[in-house]
């Protein structure tokens, strides 16, 4: 269960729940929650063993270099206060807990839904992942089925729209990163396409509780509530409500009754059975749906519903809006105390009077453990100074047309794998350039793939293929120069500042590349439901929406990312590769971009502008 705040914590271990995870004031992905003191975290710890439950602790963002001494020397602690696990999704700081004695559990974020992937996080000595929360039921059935390690999956809570991990929409448009905890929820907002407009990109909470069974029979070893920024009355309902289910006994109909009003945006199982993860009629907590009401002098006369309606239970009434909410005085005759003109409603439960009699018992109890005091830890560096060079350029394309293009102005090409893969590696042979293929960004199942060097964007995706030369794409989010330089090449995360990139080169002893030009990859999402085309925002910016044909969909940023003038800045950091995204792309502006990069022709600064529309620098000059 999640546990955000003490108070939330108390609800949690009244709620029968097994174990609870939480965060202390740096490092977790709910930067925004209420989090615990290091002495908060001592105590709860203490508490939750008393209990005989477990304490996990989240350790779940990307480290900068410039926090990897404090996230180890957290860690130090938090294994010396005898915490069960601790969660974690950067492969950097993974590297650095070798040899630590508490056990390592993957986060969501990481991104792991394979075989291949568990295999790898078996050998980096993780003991349990949560799993990617876009498996089907049957995949998740096949993994359980291998038994590489004990898997963890979430159950109930708020559902990414993106693959966890994969998401850099607030942190391109708004600077708060998801990937550091402090996600704006921009999939929250209004957009519109040429079908319509809506909440387009929301997503209907996961409610699985029908499924308990079967992933108990799977073998799946803990089902998982999100929920870290909720009530502490949600963390109790839904412990008692799943703790029942996992338990084998009849669930409480009133808790279950109780826990959809607490927080309710709608309800589906997910991806786990293949159903539409998006609900677009609205993206906020309205309480538990109860039908349409008929209001005739404010009075409701008629009702489409039959729910057991009580005094003091709270509603809100909606039309094409929210029209406002009451209390129930008398339920047998529900009277608005505002004016309400005659007509249909759609109301929702917002407040179960029964509350009322849950909240005065969750207490909040007092956390001060004894926090041990934890020394510098130094970290090694052991790669070679790097030299300045003139960084090479390596495109990314997906069509034939633009490939001829521009072949004859790169070093390299990154092709999709596409109907025309076999075409793209002739025409590259036929030029002396190097061709690598970009595999399917989600794989379940590894795909047969030509014998040809490949771009990677997992760690499932790099241990099957390692016999080959690799290139990491910047969705393995190398953040600091902890990462192993275990590819060929791989990609700087785009999240970083020029600073920071500087000090992830002079550290790490492989070849680097950064992305210069092209439209970043804001979202990839498994949603066959999502047409291709644009997405619109309320202030007129445009989305692409390209479907790949691996069954993924990806919004790209409305602006191309342009750092020609930084490309002398990088070649000073001793940056190998330059990357250029040009997928999707007409020929000719392709070929118009590859010449002004080839060149570095800053005379042409203008039309690449007025070639691009919009343009930015990313996170080049601000970083997150």
């Amino acid at each position: 269960m999640p546990a955000g705040s003490p108070q939330s914590l108390s609800a949690a271990i009244m709620s029968g729940a097994d174990a609870v995870y939480m965060a202390g004031g740096r490092f977790g992905a709910r930067a925004f929650a209420s989090n615990f003191t290091d002495s908060e975290l001592a105590g709860a710890i203490d508490l939750l063993h008393s209990k005989g439950m477990k304490g996990y602790v989240t350790v779940n963002t990307l480290i900068k270099d410039s926090e990897m001494e404090d996230a180890l020397r957290f860690i130090t602690m938090v294994e010396e206060l005898g915490a069960d696990a601790v969660i974690i999704q950067d492969k950097g700081l993974l590297e650095r807990l070798e040899g630590y004695s508490i056990p390592l559990h993957a986060s969501t974020q990481m991104g792991l839904h394979n075989r291949e992937g568990l295999e790898w996080a078996r050998s980096k000595g993780i003991s349990r992942a949560i799993l990617a929360r876009e498996l089907s039921i049957e995949e998740l059935e096949v993994l359980a089925e291998s038994d590489i390690m004990e898997l963890e999956v979430f159950v109930h809570g708020a559902l990414c729209y993106s693959v966890s991990g994969q998401c850099l929409f607030s942190s391109m448009l708004g600077g708060r990163s998801g990937n550091r905890g402090s996600c704006a929820q921009p999939c929250r907002k209004r957009y519109s396409t040429s079908k319509g407009s809506g909440n387009i990109l929301s997503t209907a909470d996961l409610e699985c509780l029908e499924l308990i069974p079967r992933l108990k029979d799977a073998g799946i070893a803990a089902a998982k509530v999100e929920g870290r920024m909720r009530s502490p009355l949600y963390v109790y309902l839904a412990g008692r409500v799943y703790s029942s289910a996992i338990r084998g006994e009849t669930v409480d109909a009133g808790e279950l009754e109780m826990l959809r009003t607490v927080f309710n945006r709608g309800h589906g199982q997910g991806h786990m059975m293949g159903s539409s993860i998006r609900q677009t009629d609205f993206a906020d907590n309205r309480g538990l749906p109860l039908g349409e009401w008929r209001f005739q002098d404010s009075v409701l006369v008629e009702r489409s519903d039959n729910t057991l309606l009580r005094g003091g239970d709270g509603i809100s009434l909606y039309q094409k809006g929210k029209v406002g909410g009451f209390r129930i005085i008398d339920p047998d005759r529900v009277t608005s105390p505002f004016p309400l003109t005659d007509g249909i409603y759609r109301a929702y439960r917002s407040h179960d009077s029964r509350f009322d009699e849950i909240i005065p018992t969750i207490h909040t109890p007092s956390l001060k453990g004894k926090v041990p005091t934890i020394g510098q830890t130094f970290l090694e560096r052991e790669a070679p100074p790097r030299k300045k060079r003139r960084g090479e350029l390596s495109v990314y394309l997906s069509s034939i047309r633009s490939l001829e293009a521009v072949v004859d102005l790169c070093h390299r090409v990154y092709f999709e794998d596409n109907r025309h893969t076999t075409e793209a590696l002739r025409i590259c042979e036929d030029h002396g350039v190097e061709s690598v293929i970009s595999l399917p960004r989600f794989t379940p199942v590894m795909p047969d793939m030509p014998d040809s060097p490949l771009m990677v964007h997992d760690p499932g995706q790099a241990l099957a293929f390692r016999s080959r030369r690799l290139y990491a794409s910047h969705h393995l989010n190398l953040f600091n120069s902890s990462n192993p330089p275990a590819l060929y090449q791989h990609t700087v995360s785009p999240e970083l500042n020029s600073d920071e990139i500087r000090v992830l080169a002079d550290n790490f002893g492989s070849r680097l590349e950064m992305m210069v030009f092209g439209r970043t990859e804001l979202m990839l999402a498994r949603d066959p439901t999502l047409e291709e085309g644009t997405l619109t925002d309320g202030k007129g910016y445009r989305f692409p929406i390209n479907k790949d044909v691996g069954g993924t969909v990806r919004v790209v940023n409305s602006a191309d990312l342009v750092l020609l003038e930084h490309l002398e800045e990088l070649d000073s950091m001793g940056i190998d590769s330059h990357g250029i995204d040009l997928r999707r792309r007409p020929a000719d502006l392709c070929r118009n971009v590859m010449e002004i990069f080839s060149q570095r022709d800053m005379s042409r600064r203008r039309e690449l502008r007025k070639l691009c529309g919009k343009v930015t620098y990313g996170h080049f000059h601000r970083g997150v």
